[in-house]
C-alpha cells in the first residue's frame, strides 16, 4: 500500500469438474505464488470449488460438504499470507443452495456474498439449483468458523483505509442495476467478481467494455475473474477470460483459452482523487443497510511497479490512435475560433508568426477555421516581427509558411522600434535581461492589437497550455491576446499536431516548411544567435524539458497528486532519459513556477478546451494566485 498502490490478481486455476480435492490443491498453489508476487488481493472465478458446470450434481451432499471442507482448508492456507482472496462455491443454508464467493484473510472467512441476480435463460439455468441472494448479512457457521453471509457487505482494510472490497458475481455485472452501484456508491473501491463466462463469439469485446465501463461509472477498480478451459463440457467452452480495469482504463487483460492469472498495480490514490473530484459521484446513501467488516493485510512497498507509467500521458503511443486524437483537436481549436468569428462577424484575424511550433499550430488552426466559415486565407493577417534574436532558418520558414497557406504577410522589423523603446527608458541594450526580452515581446503584441485595430480584426493568441502553466509568457506581452487557440494543448502535443498536419496536406512545399519547423529548438529567440548565426536561447535549457513538465502538469492537475509520490512516478517513467537528480531538479522548478506564475493564468482570455486537463480560470483551475508553494516544496526537500 506504499504509496498508495495495491497489487490485485485475478486468476484463472486449473480444475476439474466436481473435484474439491484437486481444485483446493490447485487454488492453494495459486495463493502461493501470488504471495511470491506480493499480491495483497488475489481473486478466483465463480465456484471454482467445485466448477461452474456441475449442474444436479450441485443437490450432492458430499459435493456440498467437500467443497465446505476445503474452503475451510484454503482459509488455514491463507494464514500469514498477507492477502485478501476469493473463492467461488456452493454453499447450503437455511435449505436452499447459493452460489456464493468466499472472503478470506489471514486464516479467516470474513463472509460469504450471495449472488444476487440467477440467469435462467439461452443456456444459464441456474434457478433449477440455486436461490438468489439476499441483501442483509446474517451470521452463519462455516468450515467452524463464525461469519456472516449476505449481498451488502463491505470489507474495509484497516491498515489503509483506502481499499474497501464489494463482491458481485458474474451474472451481477451484467443486469440493469448491478449490486456493484450500491457498493461503490457506499464506500467500496474495488469490485471482486467471480466470473463463470462462457465463450461465444463477440463476448469477448462486450465483457471487456462492461468491465471497464462499469469501473468508469463507479470511479473504483474492477478485478473480474473468469472460468477457463476446466470448465468447458457438453455444449459449453470457457476461455479463462481474465480482466482488471481503473476507472475505466484497462490495466491488465489475459489472452483467451490460456488458464492463468493478470496481475497490477492498482492506484487507490488516484481513485480517491476521482471521487473527491467529482461533484457528481454520490456516496454514502444507504450506510446503515451495509455491514462492514475490517481486515489488515500486510503493507507492502514494491521495488517496480506492474503497470505502466506513460512517460508522455497527452500524446497516445498507438499511431492510429494518436493520429485520431490530432484530427479531433485540430477540429476542436478550430470550431472554437469559428464560432468567435461568426459570432462577432469578423473576417479577420492577426497572428505573430515566429517561426516556431506554437504559432505555426496557431495558423494552422486559422486557415481551418477560416475553411469552415468559407473565408478566403487573406483575411488571416500573418505577422513576423524579426528582431535582435531572430535566425534566417525561423525568419524564412515564417515567410514560407505564410506564403504557403495564402494568408496576408506582414513584415515589419522591429530592431529600431525597441532600440528606441530602450533609449526612452534608458536601458542599455547591452544588458540581455529580463527588460532585453520582455520589452520585444511586448512590442511586438502591441503591433498585432494595433493590426487588428486597422483591420477590424482579432489578435490569435499562440502560448500553448505548458508554457502558461511554468508562467513562460511575457505578461501583457504574448501572454495576452483575443482568442487564444493553444491555450489548452501541452508542448509535447503541439509537436505532434504540427506533424500530423504536414503527413496529410497534400502540399509537399508546405509539409517540408512544417517537418523543418519541427526540428527547430524552442527558443522566444529574444537573445542575439550565437556566431554561426543559430539559436542560442533555449528554452528547455531555461526552464527544463517540456516532456518533464507535461507529465507533472498532468498528474498535479489531473490527479492532485503529491510531490514525492510524482516524483517516483517520473524516476520509473524516464529512467531511460534522466537520472533523478535531473528530475528532481525541474520538478522543483515546476511547482515553484505553477504557484508563482498563477497571476499570469488569472487573467488568461478566451480559449477551446481540447482535453480533461486545463487551466482556464473561467473552468478547471481555480486558485489563489498569492498561494504559498512551501509545503509542497518540503516534501521534495525531505527526499533528498
Amino acid at each position: 500500500m506504499k504509496d498508495g498502490y495495491v497489487r490485485i490478481e485475478v486468476t484463472t486455476p486449473d480444475i476439474k469438474v466436481a473435484d474439491c480435492i484437486f481444485n483446493k490443491e490447485q487454488i492453494c498453489r495459486q495463493i502461493e505464488m501470488a504471495g511470491n508476487a506480493q499480491v495483497s488481493v488475489l481473486v478466483f472465478p465463480e465456484m471454482c470449488l467445485t466448477g461452474y458446470t456441475c449442474n444436479d450434481l450441485f443437490l450432492q451432499d458430499t459435493l456440498l460438504s467437500e467443497a465446505e471442507k476445503a474452503l475451510g482448508e484454503i482459509a488455514l492456507y491463507t494464514k500469514k499470507k498477507g492477502m485478501i482472496v476469493v473463492v467461488g462455491l456452493p454453499f447450503n443454508y437455511c435449505g436452499k443452495l447459493y452460489n456464493v464467493a468466499a472472503v478470506i484473510n489471514d486464516g479467516k472467512i470474513l463472509g460469504l456474498v450471495p449472488k444476487k441476480h440467477i440467469p435462467n435463460y439461452n443456456e444459464f439455468y441456474e434457478r433449477r439449483q440455486f436461490a438468489e441472494g439476499f441483501d442483509e448479512a446474517r451470521p452463519v457457521n462455516v468450515a467452524g468458523q463464525d461469519t456472516f453471509i449476505g449481498a451488502k457487505m463491505l470489507f474495509k482494510c484497516t491498515n489503509f483505509s483506502k481499499l474497501v472490497i464489494g463482491v458481485e458475481i458474474c451474472e451481477d455485472l451484467w443486469t440493469p442495476l448491478p449490486p456493484s452501484v450500491g457498493l461503490a456508491m457506499n464506500g467500496a473501491t474495488l469490485i471482486v467478481n467471480p466470473s463463470a463466462s462462457n465463450e461465444t463469439v463477440g463476448k469477448e469485446d462486450y465483457r471487456r467494455n462492461l468491465v471497464t465501463g462499469q469501473s468508469a461509472r463507479l470511479v473504483c477498480a474492477y478485478a473480474y475473474a473468469s472460468a477457463g478451459e476446466g470448465e468447458s463440457t457438453q455444449d459449453l467452452v470457457f476461455s479463462g477470460h481474465n480482466i482488471i480495469a481503473e476507472n475505466g482504463t484497462l490495466l491488465a487483460e489475459s489472452s483467451l483459452f490460456v488458464n492463468n492469472g493478470v496481475a497490477n498495480d492498482v492506484d487507490f490514490d488516484r481513485i480517491n482523487a476521482e471521487r473527491r473530484r467529482m461533484s457528481t459521484f454520490s456516496s454514502l446513501t444507504d450506510e446503515n443497510a451495509y455491514k462492514v467488516i475490517p481486515f489488515e493485510i500486510e503493507e507492502k512497498e514494491y521495488t517496480s511497479l506492474m503497470r505502466y507509467i506513460d512517460p508522455h500521458p497527452f500524446v497516445p503511443d498507438d499511431e492510429k490512435m494518436r493520429n485520431e486524437r490530432c484530427e479531433a483537436i485540430l477540429s476542436i481549436q478550430a470550431m472554437g475560433l469559428k464560432k468567435r468569428l461568426a459570432h462577432i462577424g469578423c473576417k479577420n484575424v492577426v497572428i505573430g508568426i515566429s517561426g516556431g511550433l506554437d504559432s505555426t499550430l496557431a495558423l494552422l488552426v486559422a486557415v481551418r477555421a477560416y475553411a469552415a466559415l468559407g473565408l478566403d486565407n487573406s483575411g488571416i493577417h500573418a505577422v513576423t516581427m524579426p528582431c535582435f534574436g531572430t535566425t534566417d532558418r525561423t525568419y524564412n520558414n515564417a515567410v514560407t509558411l505564410i506564403k504557403s497557406l495564402g494568408c496576408t504577410l506582414h513584415e515589419i522589423d522591429i530592431k529600431e522600434s525597441v532600440t528606441k523603446h530602450f533609449e526612452d527608458i534608458g536601458h542599455d541594450i547591452n544588458i540581455h535581461d529580463v527588460t532585453y526580452e520582455n520589452g520585444q515581446a511586448r512590442e511586438r503584441t502591441q503591433i498585432l492589437m494595433d493590426i487588428a485595430n486597422q483591420t477590424g480584426g482579432i489578435v490569435i493568441g499562440t502560448g500553448d497550455m505548458s508554457e502558461l502553466a511554468l508562467g513562460w509568457a511575457t505578461y501583457n506581452g504574448d501572454h495576452m491576446s483575443m482568442y487564444g487557440v493553444n491555450a489548452s494543448v501541452p508542448k509535447t502535443l503541439v509537436r505532434h499536431l504540427v506533424r500530423y498536419y504536414a503527413e496529410t496536406c497534400g502540399d509537399d512545399k508546405l509539409s517540408e516548411v512544417l517537418m523543418d519547423v519541427l526540428d527547430t529548438p524552442v527558443s522566444p529567440e529574444l537573445l542575439p544567435p550565437d556566431e554561426h548565426g543559430q539559436i542560442d536561447q533555449k528554452t528547455e535549457d531555461l526552464v527544463g524539458p517540456y516532456e518533464l513538465h507535461d507529465f507533472f502538469m498532468y498528474y498535479v492537475l489531473r490527479f492532485g497528486i503529491r510531490p514525492a509520490k510524482l516524483y517516483k512516478l517520473a524516476c520509473v517513467a524516464f529512467k531511460l532519459d534522466y537520472d533523478n537528480e535531473t528530475i528532481l531538479k525541474w520538478l522543483k522548478t515546476f511547482y515553484r513556477r505553477f504557484f508563482t506564475q498563477h497571476f499570469k493564468r488569472s487573467c488568461l482570455p478566451d480559449g477551446p478546451k481540447v482535453g480533461t486537463v486545463a487551466v482556464s480560470p473561467r473552468g478547471d483551475l481555480r486558485m489563489p494566485s498569492d498561494a504559498s508553494v512551501r509545503i509542497w516544496m518540503k516534501e521534495l526537500e525531505e527526499l533528498v
